[in-house]
């Protein structure tokens, strides 16, 4: 499939769909500990946004990562302009992904690789949905190499453009955590 045929197709679609290399991909359901993490984040990004510069974006609005893939993040940071009546974001300052069951694989990997090519992104955050735990991408500054952390326990995460702190506490609010998680991401070099 073209983009030109993604993009047409998705806006008659009842479901919302990623596009990757012509390849059409439904996005899976969420859960209610998914729904939360990602509503909490949101909440708190959205209130520092206020009505300055910058303004936050949920799972409904499409990023484009690269001329031929499209995302649907669960958090969109953009600090510039946008039209409010564009349907697809192109220079975006943060992305959250939150992870599920059937998803950690794709965040942690093929998402991660395509958003640290956007040229305007600054951080990548992927929250766990298992455990308290956020795997946090940043570089200082669009000419910087990029680096990682995870932020683990009682732990905050710097989001950049917003120039604010998540805690743990305020990311995993009202969420029961199961005591199984999955395995550790394998560990590996960030060029």
């Amino acid at each position: 499939m073209s983009v030109e045929e993604y993009l047409q197709f998705e806006e008659s679609s009842p479901l919302r769909h990623e596009y990757v290399a012509g390849e059409v991909y439904a996005m899976p359901d969420v859960t209610l500990r998914h729904n939360t993490v990602a509503l909490n984040i949101i909440g708190r990004l959205s209130a520092v946004a206020g009505n300055g510069p910058c303004q936050v974006f949920f799972t409904e609005v499409r990023l484009r990562a690269s001329d031929t893939t499209y995302y649907y993040p669960d958090v969109i940071v953009v600090c510039g302009a946008v039209e409010e009546l564009d349907i697809i974001v192109r220079e975006p300052c943060v992305v959250v992904e939150v992870t599920l069951p059937s998803t950690a694989r794709i965040d942690r990997g093929e998402k991660l690789a395509a958003y640290r090519d956007v040229p305007s992104l600054l951080a990548y955050l992927i929250v766990d949905h298992r455990r308290r735990r956020v795997e946090r991408h940043w570089r200082d500054d669009l000419a910087s190499p990029w680096k990682r952390e995870d932020i683990m326990g009682d732990g905050t995460v710097a989001v950049p453009c917003l120039e604010v702190e998540l805690t743990l506490d305020e990311i995993y609010r009202g969420v029961d955590l199961a005591t199984i998680a999955e395995p550790d991401a394998e560990e590996y070099e960030v060029a």
